[in-house]
C-alpha cells in the first residue's frame, strides 16, 4: 500500500474519519518496515483512530484484548459507551495483556523469524504445484492461493472439481491440511490458509 499517497488523499478530505488497524505491527518481514498512518502524516492525528491488540503479535488468540489511541474526543466517547455496556474483558485477560506489553520483547523477533521461515516454505510449496499460485506477502501469517486453474479438473476418482468447496475438501483429503473457502471472502477462485500454527503440516503434494 502506498501510504504517502493515501495520506495525501485523506488530508485533502477533512470530513473523512480514519480507522487504522495496526494489529500486524510486529509481523512485518524484512526489508519492509512498519509505519502507522499518523506516523506518515501527523496532520491526520486528530481524526485517525489507531487500533491494535495482543492476539496476533503475542499469540494470545482467545484473550480478546485490544486497545486504541487518539483522537481524545473519540476515545472519550468510546469510554462512555463502554462504561454503559454489560460486556467487558476479563481481569485475567487484562493482566496477561499488560504482562505481554511490558515484558521482554525478544519473543516478537523470534516469532517473526519463525513466521518468515514458514511463509517461505508455504509459498514455495504452493507455487511448486501445477495449477496453484500465491504471492509472497510482506507481513502477517495468512495467504490467498489462486486455484482457478484447478477448477474444472478431475480428481483421481474422476469427480470434477466444480467449485472452491470441492477443491478445499479434496485438498483436505490429499494433504490433511485445512483451508478456508475463498468464496467466504468473495474470491471463489482462491482459498485462504494460515501458517501460524506450530503443528501445521505442509505435506501439500497433489498427485
Amino acid at each position: 500500500m502506498n501510504f504517502p499517497a493515501l495520506a495525501e488523499v485523506l488530508d485533502e478530505n477533512s470530513s473523512v474519519l480514519v480507522l487504522c488497524d495496526d494489529i500486524y505491527e510486529h509481523i512485518i518481514y524484512r526489508p519492509n518496515v512498519f509505519a502507522t498512518l499518523v506516523e506518515v502524516e501527523p496532520r491526520l492525528k486528530e481524526r485517525t483512530l489507531t487500533i491494535n491488540g495482543v492476539p496476533k503479535a503475542y499469540a494470545m488468540k482467545g484473550w480478546r484484548i485490544g486497545y486504541a489511541g487518539d483522537p481524545n474526543w473519540l476515545i472519550a466517547a468510546m469510554t462512555k459507551r463502554q462504561g454503559q455496556s454489560t460486556t467487558n474483558p476479563s481481569s485475567v485477560s487484562q493482566a496477561a495483556a499488560v504482562a505481554a506489553l511490558e515484558g521482554k520483547q525478544v519473543c516478537l523477533r523470534e516469532r517473526r523469524e519463525i513466521c518468515l521461515k514458514r511463509r517461505n516454505q508455504v509459498v514455495q510449496s504452493i507455487n511448486a504445484i501445477d495449477g496453484l499460485s500465491t504471492e509472497t506477502l510482506d507481513g502477517g501469517f495468512y495467504l490467498f492461493a489462486c486455484c482457478e486453474d484447478l477448477l474444472g479438473q478431475q480428481k483421481p476418482s474422476g469427480e470434477v472439481l466444480t467449485s472452491d468447496t470441492a477443491l478445499v475438501e479434496f485438498l483436505l483429503e490429499a494433504s490433511e491440511v485445512a483451508f478456508v473457502l475463498g468464496s467466504e471472502f468473495g474470491l471463489s477462485q482462491y482459498f485462504h490458509l494460515c501458517f501460524a500454527g506450530k503443528s501445521m503440516s505442509w505435506r501439500l503434494r497433489l498427485k
